[in-house]
């Protein structure tokens, strides 16, 4: 289980203290009967509990608070670990750089075509000659065995294909421009995954710990009820109604218990490691527009979803190029040196050696309307891409203006949740100290109590929320990735495989050593 027993509570501070010991209180027709303050020293070791997972901060906390990783667990160590580990991630940069390959493919059109040839044969050979002179007619026999050794090479040249090569090469060029831009999109989902996994799961310990205290003050209330029954102070209602709430303490403390198992599985899952001893984190404000209008804008020309549809539209305009290359003529020049040891036609030719060069040049004049109709989809598929674009434009700018009037909500629920525990904390200490002189009940005291656990929770979810939002208008906006985060660790560069592989001429080997 998370400690989170570190650190101060403010909330807590601005609690009255309580009577020490046992003081009494009063039920109604102004029957006397004592009351216990356990119920605030419970509830402010939970608040204590809770306020350390979740620090009070003002709407404009500005930067993430870093701890020395040892024993703990920042949020900078957890997007570290996510960065690095993450399996979706770390598949997405398998799949750049198998687009990177695309380039030397296409690059391949400009080089030659070499190709060797090999044969080994066994030949019988029976043929009868006839020959005419003066002297008359002759014939001529030849028979027998003959091994026929033949090697070749030929190399074939493309000269020109309708630009089909360039156009090729600069497609590919493209969709490894847009696979880099689909990398900071897995990228940016993947660091946000994180950093809500690790504020689920400090939201999720610090009320798990505030229902296990709540629990544990009301079965303190429910053995002060039933001894206080049994001598005859209090009525059987009175019983029931401490039992009824202990049992709703019970599960509302299962669920919880359910909440911080769910949310331990989901962090191993996302960020790769187990998790330890989590340490409070802030907003990244600081690192975003300040403001709506300078957050759309930043988005329109830096979100990676935009450029990848941008590239994209390069990558049909190019397929189109591609498919009119189809109706202009091809030229290529074909060189081929052949050597032959021994022949199938003639017993006696030991060796012979032949060599040619020959330039073709392929005029297509109709090929059954195929490469037409190709080129009109290729133009249908642009403009679809062009749409996709304006739709990928549209989406970025709503989802900025969703996360931003979040951030703004998140901002404000705290700031309420902050007024609605100090009102709840002092509801509870007045509810307590009319409790002393016979005008409110244990229920009344129970409910106050209640009152302000779920002011806690509240206060715990709306810190945890408005986190959250500021990783996720940064992520709105295009900018959630380990530089401007300031990780420190080596970012992983695509660039470096691409220049790796690009002019590659052979070779089977990809660059890791496989």
């Amino acid at each position: 289980m998370v400690d989170l027993r570190a650190g101060n509570c403010a909330a807590c501070a601005r609690l009255p203290a309580g009577p020490a010991g046992v003081g009494f209180g009063g039920m109604s027709r102004g029957r006397r009967r004592p009351y216990s303050v356990a119920f605030g020293v419970a509830l402010v070791a939970a608040g204590a509990l809770a306020d350390a997972a979740f620090p009070a901060t003002a709407a404009d906390t500005p930067s993430i608070t870093v701890y020395p990783v040892g024993s703990v667990q920042t949020m900078a160590y957890a997007l570290i670990q996510a960065y690095q580990n993450n399996p979706q991630l770390n598949a997405q940069r398998s799949a750049t750089r198998a687009t990177d390959e695309n380039v030397a493919i296409a690059l391949g059109g400009y080089r030659p075509r070499v190709t060797g040839t090999a044969s080994l044969s066994e030949v019988y050979l029976d043929s009868l000659s006839k020959s005419t002179s003066i002297f008359g007619t002759t014939y001529s026999r030849q028979a027998g065995e003959n091994v026929v050794q033949t090697y070749g090479l030929t190399t074939t040249q493309t000269l020109f294909n309708g630009f089909q090569t360039g156009n090729r090469t600069r497609q590919a060029e493209a969709q490894v421009f847009a696979a880099r831009e689909t990398l900071r999109v897995a990228e940016q989902t993947v660091l946000l995954n994180a950093a809500t996994a690790y504020m689920n799961l400090l939201r999720d310990a610090a009320i798990l710990e505030l229902q296990r205290s709540n629990v544990n003050v009301l079965e303190a209330t429910l053995r002060q009820t039933r001894d206080r029954f049994n001598v005859g102070e209090v009525t059987r209602t009175d019983v029931a109604q401490a039992e009824s709430r202990l049992a709703a303490g019970r599960s509302q403390l299962l669920t919880a218990e359910s909440n911080y198992v769910t949310s331990k599985a989901t962090y191993r899952q996302v960020i790769g490691v187990e998790p330890g001893k989590l340490v409070a984190a802030t907003p990244v404000d600081r690192l975003s527009p300040p403001n709506l209008a300078g957050a759309a804008a930043r988005a329109s020309t830096e979100h990676p979803t935009i450029t990848a549809a941008a590239y994209s539209v390069d990558v049909a305009v190019f397929q189109v190029k591609i498919a009119e290359g189809a109706l202009y003529p091809t030229v290529t020049v074909q060189g081929s040196v052949q050597k032959q040891f021994g022949s199938a036609t003639n017993l006696s030719n030991l060796e012979s050696l032949s060599a040619a060069v020959a330039g073709q040049v392929s005029v297509p004049i109709y090929q059954g309307g195929g490469e037409y109709a190709t080129i009109r989809q290729a133009k249908e598929t642009l403009g679809q891409r062009r749409l996709d674009l304006d739709t990928a434009r549209e989406q970025i700018q709503a989802t900025v203006t969703q996360a931003w009037g979040q951030l703004q909500a998140a901002k404000a629920q705290i700031e309420a949740t902050q007024a609605q525990v100090a009102a709840a904390e002092i509801a509870l200490n007045g509810v307590r100290e009319e409790a002393r002189v016979g005008q409110r009940t244990t229920l009344d005291v129970l409910n106050a109590q209640q009152d302000l656990v779920n002011a806690r929770v509240a206060l715990v979810t709306a810190q945890r929320d408005r986190v959250v939002a500021s990783y996720t208008v940064l992520a709105a906006v295009g900018s959630l990735s380990p530089q401007i985060l300031g990780l420190r660790i080596p970012i992983y560069d695509p660039v470096v495989h691409y220049h790796q592989i690009r002019d590659s001429w052979f070779g089977v080997r990809a660059p890791d050593g496989r």
